[in-house]
């Protein structure tokens, strides 16, 4: 994308970049960035006044809980029930398949209740709280904070305990709780990005126009049995999509800002890659033999583009080849799809959506939410010894849940439970390093 005259160029979470460095060589927040879409309240102190003289006291409670750092951007409330969701989750999941916990009683089953979690719960809490922090940098605003972030997080819990109480609450009442949250925060994200469209720092936005409404849709097939097959994998091509959109901006700045290198970036080859990608959301509805050719291209112009992205100097630091695993995850899932409609091979459990979600999702997101994190509250992006740890666990985690069962798959189980722990390990982990981050001001003394 070329800059602005007189901008320098955004950074992928939409920061642009100056050219401080810290010890390890990367751009840090307090030198990198400016405020972009900063207005201070000019308005007179809502706590001027003692409560007994102010005609507003009785609304203190509420205002002051809004007006905490938790509430101040979107990756604050969702980046910490990520990682709550990411420690729990798969140890719920992981005692249900045993048999210690028993399923939800719903109108779905443990598999779906399982997918749904993944997918709507731990995924959309990443991408909601980066999008809604990304999107508002990208087009230049305040964005979304205070009261309506509180809303978005009750909704999202609300949703969590609507999938465990489903089979005792009416049906209105269950999907209201299971579309609340989506339905609002896919509305505010497209209300951003569509009213200050002309300000927009990336012009391929409009990709988000169309793959966050097909969420709401792949959500209700999830939950049919009918059509549950369609839904899971109409959902993992919306990720997929995202993480496409992601990668061509994250990894040309990490790697410029880390090595001063440049990737290969050609418009033609970008777009065709985007839109092919899009043309894979609906993989579960095209013909097999049409989907699985369609899979092998994208893995193709994939692998090919990152045969000029430097991936084994990319590889020689952990905190950046963590994101080229992910790309290599995505380029193995497409393979595995062609491989499937032409040579089907039997494999223990549902490995193609598992290297999507532990090697594309599980690799890339804990880099995500440490980066983030910490550039967004005014520290310096170093990944620490226990930040690596937490992406070994998750690498760990990786080889247990895919190579495990297909060497040794009578211990299936025990490799279930295995990755679940390396999973629960590596968020319980950032979780205790990072949430407190994110309940504190910024360190830099800046607003937000």
């Amino acid at each position: 994308m070329t800059a602005r005259p007189g901008r320098h160029p955004p950074d992928p979470d939409g920061r642009p970049i100056g050219s401080g460095k810290n010890d390890e060589g990367q751009s840090t927040t307090v030198e990198m960035s400016r405020k972009l879409g900063t207005f201070p309240d000019s308005s007179p102190s809502r706590h001027a006044c003692p409560a007994r003289f102010c005609s507003r006291a009785p609304l203190e409670p509420l205002v002051s809980f809004a007006d905490r750092p938790l509430w101040l951007v979107g990756f604050r409330p969702f980046f910490s029930l990520a990682c709550l969701a990411g420690l729990s989750l798969p140890l719920i999941w992981a005692l249900m398949f045993s048999g210690v916990l028993p399923a939800p009683d719903g109108p779905f089953s443990m598999i779906q209740w399982h997918a749904h979690e993944m997918f709507f719960g731990f995924g959309w809490a990443v991408l909601g709280g980066f999008l809604l922090t990304a999107t508002k940098n990208w087009v230049s605003v305040r964005g979304h904070h205070g009261r309506a972030l509180v809303f978005l997080a009750a909704a999202w819990l609300l949703e969590r305990l609507g999938m465990v109480l489903a089979g005792s609450l009416p049906t209105w009442l269950f999907l209201l709780s299971n579309q609340l949250f989506l339905v609002s925060i896919v509305l505010m994200l497209l209300h951003t990005l569509i009213r200050h469209r002309a300000q927009d720092s990336y012009r391929d936005n409009y990709f988000f126009l169309l793959v966050l409404p097909a969420f709401i849709v792949a959500k209700i097939l999830l939950l049919m049995p009918a059509t549950f097959s369609i839904g899971t994998g109409i959902a993992l091509g919306l990720f997929r999509m995202a993480f496409l959109v992601m990668f061509e901006r994250t990894l040309t700045q990490f790697m410029k800002g880390v090595f001063q290198v440049a990737i290969l970036r050609h418009p033609v080859l970008d777009t065709a890659i985007k839109g092919l990608g899009l043309v894979l959301v609906l993989q579960p509805l095209l013909p097999p033999l049409a989907g699985g050719v369609l899979a092998l291209l994208l893995a193709l112009l994939l692998a090919g583009r990152l045969a000029f992205w430097k991936p084994l100097l990319g590889l020689s630091r952990l905190d950046i080849g963590v994101m080229y695993l992910g790309y290599l995850a995505i380029v193995l899932q497409l393979l595995l799809e062609f491989l499937q409609q032409v040579a089907p091979v039997a494999w223990v459990g549902s490995v193609s959506v598992h290297v999507f979600t532990f090697g594309a999702m599980g690799l890339v997101i804990p880099g995500m939410l440490i980066r983030i994190s910490k550039g967004h509250t005014g520290r310096k992006v170093v990944f620490e010894p226990l930040d690596k740890l937490a992406l070994w666990f998750m690498i760990l985690g990786f080889t247990l849940r895919l190579v495990g069962p297909q060497a040794l798959p009578g211990w299936y189980g025990h490799w279930i439970h295995l990755a679940a722990l390396c999973w629960a390990a590596c968020f319980g982990l950032l979780g205790w390093r990072l949430i407190p981050f994110l309940l504190a001001p910024r360190v830099d003394g800046k607003e937000h």
